[in-house]
């Protein structure tokens, strides 16, 4: 296990219950998530993917096997992009975030959260960012991934190394991407054989989040 690099603020607040998988599409996520170097979670939203991704991330940097916690998705929303977005990059970049920062709030609490942010544990970073770097003693959270192209993915998944943990979610039907410039489904199945990899899928019935939630997919996908 590793030392932080100051000793993590721990507040009263934050989780107080053990995370448990509600259904056998999350169990079959978590042993992978706990045996897999490169896990991805593929289906539609409410499935609990980025929530569970993000508490099992939290309970390795508490348990200090590893030092930080990278958060990444595509720069690619309705449209729009980072720099239509004002401020800092920081700042630019907190939308994109949001989802995983809401999961770790349960987790961690606001104040502790805070703390690993401004120390650098859990670090926001933009998928352009990540090119050039080496991924190690980390778990990268890489959210919305039907947004980026098979080159993006690629680059991404190159930057793995030693002690890493690579968690891709996304739902290939919702991608903002012109069609067939997704590279979600094709890096997915290119490396359906690969060690160390394991993807798992998700189904509408598979739903966690709430009922109406479940029956607007639903009724959005034709069922």
């Amino acid at each position: 296990a590793f030392e932080l690099q100051n000793p993590p603020f721990r507040p009263t607040t934050g989780m107080k219950t053990p995370v448990a998988p509600l259904n056998d599409a999350q169990r079959e996520y978590d042993a992978a998530i706990r045996t897999a170097d490169v896990i991805f979670g593929v289906g539609p939203a409410g499935t609990g993917k980025t929530w569970f991704a993000a508490m099992r991330a939290a309970e390795a940097l508490d348990r200090g096997d590893i030092r930080k916690i990278i958060l990444t998705r595509p720069a690619v929303e309705a449209g729009e992009s980072l720099g239509f977005l004002p401020g800092e990059l920081d700042e630019k970049y907190e939308p994109y975030i949001r989802p995983v920062r809401d999961a770790f709030e349960e987790y961690f609490g606001t104040g502790r959260l805070e703390y690993l942010l401004k120390n650098g544990n859990i670090e926001p970073r933009p998928l352009a960012y990540i090119r050039g770097s080496t991924i190690k003693n980390a778990w990268l959270l890489a959210d919305e991934m039907q947004n980026a192209t098979e080159g993006q993915l690629k680059m991404l998944l190159s930057r793995i190394g030693e002690n890493a943990k690579f968690i891709l979610n996304g739902d290939p039907r919702q991608s903002d991407l012109p069609r067939g410039k997704s590279g979600l489904e094709i890096v997915r199945s290119k490396l359906a054989h690969v060690p160390g990899v394991v993807s798992v899928q998700f189904f509408r019935e598979d739903i966690v989040r709430s009922g109406i939630c479940q029956a607007i997919v639903e009724a959005l996908e034709g069922a």
